[in-house]
């Protein structure tokens, strides 16, 4: 009886506690548009049918009860944008599930991992003023310690200020950006002149030039990421938005050797000691294992081994000869660089019907692995449903073949000659099929004196 009660309470707890979970997060109907203004959402528009939304709702409602528990002015909601197709066209909502944050007029999309951790990181970053004061030097170390990558305004009002702060509403999805004062800056770090924009990375601080550099929305874009990173798929989509190069060391980090850490080893060094003439177009990394790799390229990187990928055009590179030494690294990146490197890959027509076929081919042989009985009923049936189909069109008989004969037989004969043969065919109906014709067939002149 005790142990009855005890399931009893613990029931009734879970079920407590699952609903103060769920409270957290809000159903949104077509009200929504109206009221939402006055508040920071964020929102998920998910399908009831799409299975990766099914996979993201119980991490949905942990960063509710995050940002919730937290005291973050960011309330959290859920609608479904197949009930309310008209407003979540309106948000451009095109795929399921879509994570947006919604601050007054504006609409920031969230494409990163989907784990709570990294939404309610995004959602405090966005919620937040796009560009955030470091009012002391004490601040300022503390940040740096806290982010790998630091984006700062040094300086007071001036047309670059104005710029900063456009390209910090426009990239605040991505990173932080900061503001100080040149008293609150580390006494080891001196600018030239003022004001300035500045990235901290990689142990060293680097200055936007808008002769060199383009625009600053631009440089702000490529510099994001650390110099050199551990590579894996969403990373290297992130980095197709940077429009760089990546030059990759394809590794096995669970079975580690010399090669691998040599090629690894070089790939840092040109990264740190030539960033001055590479950095605006490549990035450096590596990746572990190369599933992912052969999957984009549809063919086979040996491991361990360099290779470039250009992510906007699906275009790769690879070594003509074995890489052992940093000059021959550079010299490789150089030709990619200056073009004369063989190019393989891209998207063109052929690329693109091959890309269809593998992805086919990837998604059938992936279904009879996890499951060949489901595999078998998949493409077995409806394999099986289209031969029936076949051989029935095939072997089926029809009579408008014998009438078609018998047409073409009449065809040439004369007006008597064809009533002859009308009146021969309806004397054999008469006889029957059964009775025997001792005489012989009778000419037409017989049977009709008969």
């Amino acid at each position: 009886m005790a142990e009855v009660k005890a399931s009893l309470f613990y029931g009734v707890i879970a079920a407590f506690l699952s609903s103060a979970v769920f409270a957290f997060v809000e159903d949104l109907d077509d009200t929504f548009k109206d009221t939402r203004v006055s508040d920071i959402w964020l929102v998920d528009f998910y399908a009831p049918w799409c299975g990766y939304c099914k996979k993201l709702e119980p991490v949905w409602y942990d960063v509710g009860a995050e940002l919730k528990s937290s005291g973050s002015p960011v309330r959290v909601g859920k609608m479904d944008a197949t009930a309310y197709s008209g407003m979540a066209s309106e948000f451009g909502v095109r795929g399921y599930p879509t994570i947006k944050l919604l601050k007054g007029d504006l609409a920031y999309n969230y494409k990163g991992p989907r784990t709570k951790d990294d939404i309610v990181e995004f959602a405090n970053r966005v919620a937040g003023p796009a560009v955030r004061a470091l009012p002391s030097r004490q601040m300022f170390e503390h940040m740096l310690k806290r982010h790998d990558v630091l984006f700062v305004y040094v300086g007071g009002e001036s047309p670059l200020k104005e710029k900063y702060s456009e390209v910090a509403s426009e990239l605040i999805v991505y990173t932080y950006f900061f503001s100080a004062s040149e008293e609150a800056l580390p006494e080891s770090v001196t600018l030239p002149e003022l004001p300035a924009v500045v990235v901290f990375k990689d142990g060293g601080f680097f200055t936007y030039d808008e002769y060199e550099d383009a625009s600053l929305s631009s440089w702000v874009n490529k510099e994001r990421f650390q110099g050199y990173l551990q590579i894996d798929g969403f990373t290297l989509y992130e980095l197709g938005e940077t429009g760089k190069l990546v030059a990759i060391a394809v590794i096995d980090e669970k079975d580690p050797t010399e090669e691998s850490g040599r090629l690894k080893t070089l790939i840092q060094r040109v990264a740190k000691e030539y960033r001055e003439h590479f950095n605006r177009d490549f990035q450096f990394g590596h990746m572990d294992g190369n599933d992912y790799i052969n999957s984009l390229i549809m063919g086979e990187v040996t491991v361990p081994s360099v290779i470039i990928l250009n992510t906007s055009n699906e275009q790769y590179f690879l070594p003509g000869e074995r890489i052992e030494t940093m000059e021959q690294l550079v010299q490789f990146i150089n030709s990619v660089l200056n073009g004369s490197a063989q190019a393989y890959g891209g998207d063109g027509v052929i690329q693109r019907i091959k890309r269809v076929a593998f992805d086919a081919r990837s998604t059938i042989m992936s279904v009879f692995r996890s499951s060949p009985l489901l595999g078998c009923f998949l493409f077995g049936l409806p394999l099986g449903v289209i031969s029936l189909m076949c051989y029935g069109i095939c072997t089926a008989e029809s009579d408008d073949g014998a009438d078609d004969i018998d047409a073409l037989k009449r065809e040439g004969l004369t007006d008597e000659e064809d009533e002859e043969e009308e009146e021969r065919q309806r004397a054999a109906e008469l006889e029957g099929p059964d009775e025997e014709d001792d005489g012989g067939e009778k000419d037409p002149e017989e049977k009709k004196t008969d």
